[in-house]
């Protein structure tokens, strides 16, 4: 892996592609990995059941997709360092409304407002901006904003139970919405410093490039919702989103059941993280070098690898099997989707399209909870259910390979 190539885009480009790490970092505290280390004092505290708690997380996150495609649009009209300020402001305020939630309607709430500012939002001005203002490159920064998620889910969930421990869960999510608004959002914006310039020069390429007969000229988000190829990648897409947000969600509940300790599973987040950075770092430069589109189906081959573990697996030595695997297919995921959209339809609307794209995946991650909650409340075991995952993956592949033989279709 050329890390040599790396070293020297960060040096040339620090200032963009730390934005671009430090706003995927800051959406952990919306995002299902930092959540769901609160589901058990949540769901002692109001008395609610797995399917309860997953539905509740269900509605909310629901309604955050329904938003998401109207305000993640807005990132391709508002000067960015408005459009970070705004949400990182929204996200601060989610944390502290969710320390002082009081019932399971304003739980309802506190998931949305978690769910739109972090997971939605925070992490769609990350990768949105990595792939509009890196043609060359592209690949790469989307692998170290890719790095910022990583870091949060090695770091934030052990340092979560840690902290629940000693304050509880409400100061907890309170500590998280000073960090944002204190520390995180006014980094974040120091860094965008001198943006109106590269943003000018950015447009007057683009208005270059479409006076040009390109192969890559811009789509629309409605040219791209008739496009075949684009619902036939779904499956697949949409795959990790569900099934593994569904695990992060339950994985105390998976460890109660396998015998394993809440400590044990969330320490190794770390087996994820690692997993997740050397593949992201390994997948930016094969985007650079040979495209994502490449890279799309073999994605997903280690989801099914790391699913069987986790189902099969009783020693506490399968956690690590199958955070590694899962590792994999998530590093893959974050470099080779981002950058794909971009190649298959271009730079000018891209806020547009991956704003759709975050809210059919949230969407997807908001089934994926409340389907093992309520699989696992039937009587099914954490094995069953990840065998059913592992089938619909494999059935993703599929779709997914489909979709990349189909011909490009005249817009």
């Amino acid at each position: 892996m050329p890390l040599g190539s790396y070293v020297r885009f960060t040096r040339a480009n620090s200032s963009l592609v730390g934005f671009g790490f430090l706003m995927a970092f800051a959406s952990s505290f919306g995002q299902t990995f930092f959540i769901g280390v609160f589901g058990p004092s949540i769901q002692r505290e109001f008395g609610l059941s797995h399917t309860e708690w997953g539905t509740v997380y269900l509605i909310g996150t629901l309604a955050s997709a329904l938003l998401l495609p109207w305000s993640g649009k807005q990132i391709d009209r508002l000067d960015l360092r408005l459009y970070t300020l705004i949400v990182g402001c929204f996200l601060a305020f989610a944390c502290f409304f969710a320390a002082g939630t009081l019932g399971p309607v304003m739980l309802v709430l506190t998931i949305f407002f978690l769910r739109q500012s972090g997971q939605g939002l925070t992490s769609h001005i990350a990768f949105t901006t990595m792939a509009r203002y890196f043609e060359l490159g592209r690949g790469r920064a989307i692998a170290i904003a890719t790095l910022g998620f990583s870091t949060g889910e090695a770091v934030l969930p052990f340092a979560a139970v840690l902290l629940i421990s000693v304050i509880g869960w409400r100061w907890s999510y309170a500590a998280a919405g000073a960090v944002m608004l204190l520390i995180l959002l006014p980094t974040a914006i120091r860094l965008l410093k001198g943006h109106g310039e590269r943003h000018r020069s950015h447009v007057a390429q683009q208005a270059s490039m479409a006076d040009q007969d390109d192969a890559v000229t811009s789509w629309t988000r409605a040219q791209v919702m008739r496009d075949r190829r684009f619902w036939l990648l779904m499956p697949g897409l949409f795959a990790p989103a569900l099934i593994l947000t569904a695990l992060f969600f339950h994985h105390l509940n998976v460890a109660a059941e396998k015998g394993w300790s809440a400590e044990w599973i969330t320490g190794n987040y770390v087996v994820y993280a690692g997993a997740t950075i050397a593949t992201s770092l390994a997948a930016g430069a094969l985007v650079d070098r040979f495209g994502a589109t490449r890279l799309i189906a073999p994605m997903l081959v280690p989801l099914v690898v790391a699913l069987l573990a986790i189902g099969w697996g009783e020693a506490p030595i399968w956690v690590v099997i199958y955070f590694f695997f899962a590792g994999l297919s998530t590093g893959l995921a974050h470099t080779a989707v981002t950058a794909m959209w971009a190649e298959l339809y271009g730079t000018a609307h891209l806020g547009a399209i991956k704003s759709l794209v975050a809210s059919l995946g949230v969407f997807a991650s908001a089934l994926g909870p409340v389907i093992m909650g309520s699989l696992m409340d039937s009587g099914l075991s954490t094995g069953a259910v990840c065998y059913i995952f592992a089938a619909s993956t494999a059935a993703g592949i599929g779709s997914v390979m489909l979709a990349l033989r189909t011909p490009r279709p005249l817009r």
